[in-house]
């Protein structure tokens, strides 16, 4: 067994540990901090696959920013997790059956003969010249443009459709106006009261 064989190993393992872990800790904070693990060994296991630019992009896009963002919003909303707990028993056998599927969908497409191991050589190491983020731009710009396009077209939708549903008008919230702020003159904050002196 090769080094990098061995470091794949480890990684692998560590990514399924961290994803189990995601969905049976009690706790959102840390649900939270095993799936930035999560998201880290993935980014290593890219890395041995020559993929830096995506393991980069992975950390600083996902752990760095989207994960910071989970857990400001778990910390603000201060979520109780016990109501959300009372149904799992119902549900049980419907998660139970989803699952099952899943593994036999799994398995059925791993046991076949195209999925062996000798129909996916691994790739000789590219030369110090490659670079795997110009590889990456010539492949995303030119044959899949379109499918790049549509996708950033309906990031768009969901950003405005997001600042759509925040900047709903609630008549029980209130809401400051800068412009008024702005103009406001002295005279209308201030007022100067005479007063006579008094004497003790």
């Amino acid at each position: 067994m090769s080094f990098e064989l061995f470091l794949f190993y480890v990684f692998a393992a560590i990514t399924v540990f961290g994803a189990a872990r995601v969905i049976t800790v009690s706790n959102p904070v840390f649900a939270a901090m095993f799936l930035v693990l999560t998201f880290f060994s993935t980014a290593c296991i890219w890395m041995l696959l020559e993929a830096e630019f995506l393991a980069i992009t992975l950390v600083l896009v996902y752990v760095g920013a989207v994960m910071v963002l989970f857990l400001f919003v778990v910390m603000m909303l201060d979520v109780n997790v016990e109501p959300l707990r009372e149904g799992f028993v119902k549900y049980l056998p419907w998660g139970a059956a989803v699952g099952l599927l899943m593994f036999i969908e799994m398995s059925f497409l791993l046991t076949q003969r195209y999925f062996k191991a000798e129909n996916f050589p691994i790739p000789a190491p590219s030369g110090p010249e490659y670079s795997n983020t110009k590889a990456l731009g010539k492949l995303l710009y030119d044959e899949y443009l379109f499918q790049f396009e549509v996708a950033a077209v309906i990031l768009l939708v969901a950003i405005v459709a997001a600042i759509a549903l925040t900047m709903r008008r609630r008549p029980d919230t209130k809401y400051q106006k800068p412009h008024q702020q702005v103009d406001v003159k002295k005279s209308d904050r201030l007022r100067v009261v005479q007063m006579p002196s008094e004497k003790r």
